[in-house]
């Protein structure tokens, strides 16, 4: 599979961007961002775009791409929500418009979050539902991911100082917490893992939640 990412410089991202790399169904990697990687793997292709909301004028390098993997966004903590809406709901749908007109027959992968839903009063629920709303709207398959807590596998870590913070106080009970809790907690290797099993699929479904991307995202044995 040729797959697009972006986000990858993120925490969500790293985890995805390794679990793309690990696997021998992805054999191409298209990462959309705003500057180059720190890294320079062989599947890798970068396309630089200072600004998503200009996502039509690479469309022609969004050509042949099997599954878009949007893992791009803006802590809802600390952004108000004039910044939160513009970058979750107006970049990923001009990302989401190039990649549809580009593969009408390709599949878009959303990371929402747990309880999304346009009618929440929490203004992050809210914008989320929004954007899968909008997102469901578009002539192309769209799945929307929803996981509660993302914790970072060995090798990513959160660009955020807090969060790396939190992750290392968290770190001796994550694995007892994805285990123990499956429906509010994963990792962003689990994420990862789980959109390319659904990339693979024939059908899959629109909505795929917490406990079912720790299912799908098991580590290969």
């Amino acid at each position: 599979m040729h797959i697009l990412l972006t986000g990858a410089t993120g925490l969500l991202g790293q985890g995805v961007l390794n679990a793309c790399l690990a696997s021998p169904d992805v054999t191409r990697i298209t990462v959309l961002a705003r500057r180059p990687l720190d890294r320079a793997e062989a599947k890798v292709n970068e396309v630089l775009l200072e600004d998503f909301s200009q996502a039509a004028t690479v469309q022609a390098q969004l050509s042949g791409i099997d599954a878009a993997l949007y893992c791009a966004g803006a802590p809802p903590i600390g952004t108000a929500e004039k910044e939160y809406r513009r970058v979750t709901v107006e970049l990923t749908l001009s990302v989401a418009r190039a990649y549809a007109a580009a593969n009408p027959q390709g599949r878009f992968f959303y990371i929402s979050g747990a309880n999304s839903d346009p009618e929440s009063r929490l203004m992050p629920l809210r914008i989320k539902g929004e954007t899968e709303d909008a997102l469901q709207r578009l002539p192309v398959t769209t799945v929307m991911l929803r996981p509660g807590g993302i914790l970072p596998e060995e090798g990513t870590h959160s660009p955020h100082g807090v969060m790396r913070m939190f992750h290392a106080l968290a770190s001796p009970l994550q694995g007892m917490i994805v285990k123990n809790v499956p429906g509010a907690a994963t990792t962003n290797g689990a994420i990862g893992r789980a959109m390319i099993a659904l990339a693979r699929s024939p059908s899959p479904p629109a909505i795929v939640e917490n406990r079912e991307i720790n299912q799908l995202g098991q580590p290969a044995a």
